[in-house]
């Protein structure tokens, strides 16, 4: 989200929120790939609560002036920028709570301090075992590749936008990198969506107040690079133009110092298919019934009678095949869709009626 000057802020004020269109668009997020997706599966055999977290989130987003709500079958977020204030709504407990701009200002206050403090004690130690803090460097780049191609019934073209935070140990020289890749296509307009724009920057410029006692210089002073880079950010991301209608995003790691591989550059290779619950708890069983006729038997003790022997393992491959460069811990996937500029009732921006009010958690030392 970019930020702008008050100058803006004040010209966008200067409009009546009677005077703004209405505009609701459909967002549908989904986890496509990546190691977690493996580790997604073993819980899942056991955790019908973790097989959903595989399953798509399709959010419905309504904007109306300036209150602005995103909702799902989990919950819903409903921004005012008049009130300042932002409420979440469980839709599975009928819960909500309700934060404001000040009360998060206070609470991002206190992790800063907690942050300085824990990082006050890491100095420490640093300095006591005489290791030196690693070098940390920030990349940043948007690419155009030139490709198009057709999303939710609109033209997009393509734009790669890599992201790198590389850290080298000054004892050993290794490095490594955590990067992000976010392979966006642009559709040049969509009918509506300035007003998304024009409320994002609104709530943008509030938040920078909230946000302007966050960061301690003495923290950019520490790690110098980390100023540059996001000044580099500013730079890059003023370069890409449109809507990303659809943004696939990886996170993960890298090795030889090159930005993590874009979705549509390089398709990562299919999932293995893991054991169902069903097939798990038949082996199980299997297994505890085999166990059970060896006791009753009296030989128990005779290696594991009656059970399965496991498959030899496969001959170790000699070719010298080298190691990866990158690694996806997580790809996920988020397209846009359905846009309209249709009136809209205020009952998007209300809380249910039966839901009960709780308080937001706190920062631990507050």
């Amino acid at each position: 989200m970019n930020l702008r000057s008050c100058a803006v802020f004040t010209v966008c004020l200067a409009v009546a929120p009677s005077l703004l269109a209405d505009f609701t668009y459909h967002e549908t997020t989904k986890i496509t790939g990546g190691a977690i997706v493996g580790m997604m599966k073993m819980v899942s055999a056991f955790s019908s609560q973790a097989r959903k977290v595989g399953e798509p989130v399709v959010s419905t987003v309504y904007l109306k002036g300036n209150k602005m709500a995103r909702v799902n079958d989990n919950d819903t977020e409903i921004i005012d920028l008049d009130a300042e204030t932002i409420t979440t709504i469980n839709n599975h407990d009928h819960t909500y709570v309700v934060m404001t701009f000040e009360q998060m200002r206070q609470q991002m206050e206190a992790a800063r301090k907690q942050a300085e403090k824990q990082q006050a004690e890491a100095s420490k130690k640093t300095t006591e075992s005489s290791e030196p803090p690693p070098d940390v460097k920030f990349k940043v780049k948007v690419r155009e590749t030139g490709a198009t191609k057709e999303v939710s019934g609109v033209q997009t073209n393509e734009a790669i936008l890599a992201m790198e935070m590389e850290a080298t140990d000054k004892q050993s020289g290794q490095t490594g990198a955590l990067a992000i890749t976010n392979d966006m296509w642009m559709a040049p307009e969509i009918p509506g969506y300035e007003e998304l724009r024009d409320f994002q920057m609104r709530f943008a410029v509030k938040m920078q107040t909230v946000m302007s006692g966050a960061f301690n210089p003495s923290m950019l002073a520490m790690q110098p690079g980390m100023g540059q880079g996001l000044a580099d950010m500013a730079k890059e991301m003023s370069k890409l133009k449109g809507v990303p209608v659809l943004q696939v995003m990886r996170v993960g790691s890298t090795t030889n110092g090159e930005p993590l591989p874009a979705a549509s550059e390089a398709p990562l290779p299919p999932q293995p298919q893991g054991p169902s619950a069903g097939d798990m708890a038949k082996e199980g069983a299997t297994d505890s019934a085999t166990s059970a006729l060896a006791s009753h038997l009296g030989i128990g003790g005779f290696g594991g009678f009656g059970k399965k022997k496991k498959a030899d393992p496969p001959p170790a491959d000699t070719s010298a095949t080298p190691p990866p460069t990158s690694s996806v811990l997580i790809e996920s996937s988020t397209e846009m869709g359905g846009f309209s500029s249709a009136s809209l009732d205020g009952i998007h921006f209300a809380v249910p009626s039966g839901y009960k009010q709780v308080q937001p958690k706190t920062v631990a030392g507050q």
